[in-house]
């Protein structure tokens, strides 16, 4: 495996008596790609939601970069160049794209002691990164009046303007077409090219095959099997997943 950019150690969460999390290590190297798939109710938001600093976990602790870390916010995660693409979007509907794209982290300019929005370089940012990603989204279009697929890459789009470090993507084809899912499963290639590591979570295990260099179930709050898609043919693959997924051994049926 690649240089480790990311590692958890014995990561847990409870909410209340419930344990969400168990022990979790998860390891994700420097420009690699690594996919979580589960059922629902397995933890992946909720791992992926301790990532971004969302929640504070129960106990254990992640290191970033060989240094522990404490995420006690969104904005600590993305102060060391964790980005992520919430499952829900978090979009703001009366907003235009541009807008959407900086929203709390507007760009300004300063003349005299006076500071105002950069409204101009804003949008053409915005313009920029929606051409690299096959968009053809106005940055002009209010957020409201877009289509599931048109927001989802919006909020893509609000990530990789402030180049990450680590990119987690929840569930991100969702809402999206073919056409357009092959876009972003490109982008994802292209950012593993840059330098970017991506965690992408998802539950189309052929999207995860086609552009992960790993890939690991969870089932129960717990990490069940890692799969390395260039080791065997797909049928294997698919087997060995149902099975990390579902608790059955392999074989059982036969």
């Amino acid at each position: 495996m690649s240089q480790p950019l990311l590692a958890t150690h014995g990561l847990a969460k409870r909410f209340g008596r419930v344990e969400v999390l168990k022990s979790v290590d998860l390891t994700i190297g420097e420009s690699e790609s690594v996919g979580l798939i589960g059922d629902n109710g397995a933890g992946k938001s909720t791992l992926v939601k301790i990532l971004s600093g969302v929640y504070a976990p129960t106990s254990g602790r992640i290191e970033f970069q060989d240094r522990d870390v404490h995420f006690a916010s969104p904005q600590d995660s993305r102060t060391v160049g964790v980005e992520i693409i919430h499952q829900d979007l978090a979009l703001c509907d009366d907003l235009d794209a541009t807008a959407n794209v900086f929203l709390g982290r507007e760009l300004r300019r300063r003349a005299g002691g006076v500071r105002w929005l950069d409204r101009r370089s804003m949008r053409e940012a915005a313009e920029r990164i929606f051409a690299e990603l096959g968009a053809t989204i106005s940055p002009d279009q209010l957020v409201g009046s877009m289509s599931g697929g048109e927001r989802q890459l919006v909020a893509v789009a609000r990530a990789l303007e402030f180049q990450p470090k680590l990119l987690l993507m929840d569930e991100p084809t969702a809402a999206l077409s073919n056409a357009k899912i092959h876009l972003l499963l490109d982008m994802v290639n292209r950012l593993k090219a840059r330098g970017v590591s991506v965690l992408l979570v998802s539950h189309r295990f052929t999207d995860l095959l086609s552009v992960c260099d790993r890939i690991v179930a969870m089932r129960d709050g717990t990490l069940t099997a890692e799969i390395r898609p260039d080791e065997r043919d797909i049928g294997e693959l698919m087997t060995e997943m149902q099975a990390a997924l579902t608790g059955e051994q392999i074989g059982a049926r036969r």
